[in-house]
């Protein structure tokens, strides 16, 4: 990781969507700085290490379908945070199950992307979102 504050933090499990996200960020050039975490548990440590200063992160992106700790837990706990709350959190789903988009919606998730993940699903969160910057180099 670059010395730069990280921007978009990204929470997945699946080996082949983070081989997918990385594609899709470098084929359309986006540069911003990216940590990805491998489940639940290393989501609330990160976030946990904000300690009394706000988070540097723009962006959340996080699966709901985590091992250890699930990603509607972890929402719960970033929105629950003084330091992270304002941090918008786009949830990454396989499924379009109410319950799972009904308890993230309750949790205060910003925004949804259906699995398989496509650059054109992650561009209409973010603009959604007001956030066209994430895809830019601010230099």
């Amino acid at each position: 990781m670059s010395n730069k504050e990280v921007e978009i933090v990204i929470v997945e499990d699946s080996p082949s969507d983070i081989e997918l996200l990385m594609r899709v960020f470098k084929k359309n050039n986006m540069l911003n700085n990216i940590i990805f975490l491998k489940d639940g548990e290393e989501a609330l440590e990160f976030f946990q290490k904000v300690d009394g200063k706000s988070s540097k992160s723009r962006l959340v992106l996080l699966d709901l379908k985590l091992p250890k700790v699930g990603g509607i837990e972890v929402l719960k706990q970033i929105k629950s945070d003084e330091h992270t709350k304002d941090i918008p959190v786009i949830a990454l789903t396989g499924s379009q199950e109410d319950r799972d988009l009904k308890d993230s919606k309750g949790a205060g998730v910003s925004d949804y992307i259906t699995k398989p993940l496509t650059f054109n699903d992650f561009a209409k969160a973010t603009a959604k979102l007001g956030m066209r910057w994430v895809l830019l180099d601010e230099g």
